[in-house]
């Protein structure tokens, strides 16, 4: 807790950021290791649905990509998506964190799907 308040403060304070970043940025803080939400999701649970583009190019330019967790975020079809470092980077780290991924996409079992449709 007391590191996400950091990493918050940091992004708050960084003056080269964007509002529509900040947002991006504190909404992925949030998602939790293990699991994976839509570029599509963070659009919609910061207000501005229909901007998944922004979304990911909003993490695109992510300065903190240690700290805010910008691989846990994937395409609504499953596929992994985007990153920094590469593809097999991002695929790596999910797994890491116990996400299953076959072929470049995210393996998603019935409940955890539900879990996600639901925004949850």
């Amino acid at each position: 807790m007391k590191r996400r308040r950091i990493i918050l403060s940091n992004i708050l304070k960084n003056n080269k950021i964007t509002l529509f970043q900040k947002k991006v940025y504190r909404t992925v803080l949030d998602i939790p290791s293990g699991q994976v939400r839509s570029y599509s999701w963070v659009a919609a649970r910061i207000g501005v649905p229909g901007s998944a583009r922004a979304v990911g190019n909003a993490l695109n330019r992510n300065p903190y990509p240690v700290s805010v967790p910008c691989h846990r975020v994937v395409k609504s079809d499953g596929k992994i998506g985007g990153y920094y470092k590469g593809r097999r980077v991002k695929e790596e780290l999910l797994r890491r964190e116990g996400v299953d991924c076959v072929c470049g996409r995210v393996i998603i079992f019935k409940k955890q799907r539900e879990l996600y449709d639901r925004g949850v």
